[in-house]
């Protein structure tokens, strides 16, 4: 055996566990002790299939100045997450053939950990062409695009999905442009304050985005995944959606039945979760993002992570300069790879959530929703992808501690119990107690 886990507690298993690991596969996990060249004893921690985040912006290329892929999935492997799905919109967007195939190898020089790419959507032809590299998905921002243009891209996907009898997924940023563009209109009016960001995107914003792609979804068959899921009545809604009876189409070749359960899937960011839109009073337009964090009778809280399907940190790191040009000018985003696990751990120790529901959503939830047939299970023949927790650790929340070149977090101080103390990507350790090795990350596809 190339390798030992010892003294490792599953989330399932009163008695701790021996897993043995060859060539970056899991080869064995038992109750008895194991002989191998090496041994690393967790200490009794528990020991989790390794963390996935299905939405990152690591910046690259175009952006350095922000993030990269290197400092991007350093900040990966120190947040505990062994593999993440990253964004198209970088400079220039990931949407066709050949910016697609540029990133892989640039993903491929620089990232420590496993990665995914989400695919823009360019028209059929260059979907057609993408479709070669199996990306994790297609995502479209609906707030940026008209009526007719969004179910183009409905019916293109729902094309491909027929020609290749494959069910490739739109994930989907949902806020309505039209709406949005009225609120702008009567805000730009008057005096504003960065707490009246969340009323320019408002909720309807965000639930009228979701319907359209709910309807869209249906009609053409496209499995979408609702990325950022910030208010009640947008989970409501989708909940709504699943409860109805499944529906089937015909592919070139043959009739599918999907269950509407696995038609949507949904992400919430932490950020979403934990925070209000008076944050704003506090943190100013440092807090600002998109979907904005929503007002205290309208926001998602914590113990509703059990109705969603990820947890997605929407990393999105900017300098200090583009985050303090005022409400209008700010640019939005959020980091959050080095914060979200202290964060929802820390959510356990308190009572407000369930160990087993943070573990499902962080790592065997993503891996099933994107269709990864290595990733997110403590199985034989699975990749030796761990996140070791010790769940009882103590300290606060430390930018200068981070390898995010983000300088900013509105959760820096924040008092935590229990973290990520160590990441192991295919049998090797890639970090210990905060120190990162440089290793090679692979590129990964649905």
């Amino acid at each position: 055996m190339d390798l030992v886990l010892k003294n490792c507690r599953l989330i399932d298993e009163v008695n701790p566990c021996f897993i043995g690991i060859e060539d970056g596969k899991i080869k064995t996990i038992s109750k008895s002790p194991i002989v191998g060249e090496r041994i690393i004893d967790i200490k009794y921690n528990i020991l989790s299939s390794g963390f996935i985040d299905p939405h990152v912006h690591f910046r690259d290329p175009g952006f350095p100045e922000k993030e990269t892929f290197k400092t991007g999935s350093m900040a990966a492997a120190n947040g505990g997450f062994t593999m993440v799905f990253d964004m198209p919109n970088t400079d220039p967007k990931t949407d066709t053939y050949k910016s697609f195939k540029d990133k892989i190898k640039i993903g491929e020089n620089k990232s420590l950990v496993d990665f995914g790419l989400h695919s823009g959507i360019n028209g059929l032809d260059e979907i057609r062409k993408i479709v070669e590299f199996k990306p994790i998905s297609f995502k479209m921002f609906m707030d940026l695009g008209l009526d007719h243009e969004i179910e183009e891209n409905f019916k293109n996907l729902s094309i491909l999905n027929k020609e290749m009898n494959d069910d490739y997924r739109l994930s989907l940023h949902c806020e309505n442009k039209e709406i949005i563009e009225k609120n702008s209109a009567l805000f730009r009016q008057k005096e504003v304050s960065a707490i009246d960001y969340s009323h320019i995107r408002d909720t309807s914003s965000e639930l009228s985005s979701i319907n359209q792609g709910l309807r869209l979804s249906e009609k053409y068959g496209v499995p979408i995944h609702i990325c950022h899921l910030s208010t009640k009545a947008g989970l409501r809604s989708v909940m709504d959606f699943k409860k109805k009876k499944n529906i089937v189409f015909q592919t070139s070749k043959n009739k599918k039945s999907f269950k509407r359960k696995d038609l949507v899937s949904t992400e919430v960011t932490p950020h979403h979760l934990l925070l209000t839109n008076e944050s704003f009073n506090i943190y100013g337009t440092v807090t600002k993002t998109n979907p904005p964090l929503r007002p205290l009778d309208e926001n998602l809280i914590v113990d509703r992570l059990k109705d969603i399907d990820v947890v997605g940190t929407d990393h999105a790191p900017h300098t200090l300069d583009d985050k303090n040009k005022g409400v209008w000018d700010s640019l939005s985003g959020i980091p959050g790879l080095e914060t979200v696990v202290p964060l929802l751990i820390t959510q356990v120790n308190k009572g407000n959530l369930n160990l087993k529901t943070v573990l499902e959503r962080l790592s065997s939830n993503p891996a099933r929703v994107f269709n990864l047939k290595t990733k997110g299970k403590m199985a034989i023949g699975y990749d030796a992808d761990f996140t070791v927790l010790d769940i009882k650790k103590e300290g606060k929340l430390n930018i200068d501690k981070f390898y995010t070149k983000a300088e900013y977090s509105p959760f820096e101080g924040v008092e935590y119990k229990g973290t990520a103390v160590m990441t192991i990507l295919r049998g090797e350790v890639i970090m210990d107690d905060g120190e990162v090795y440089n290793t090679q990350g692979r590129y990964i596809n649905s």
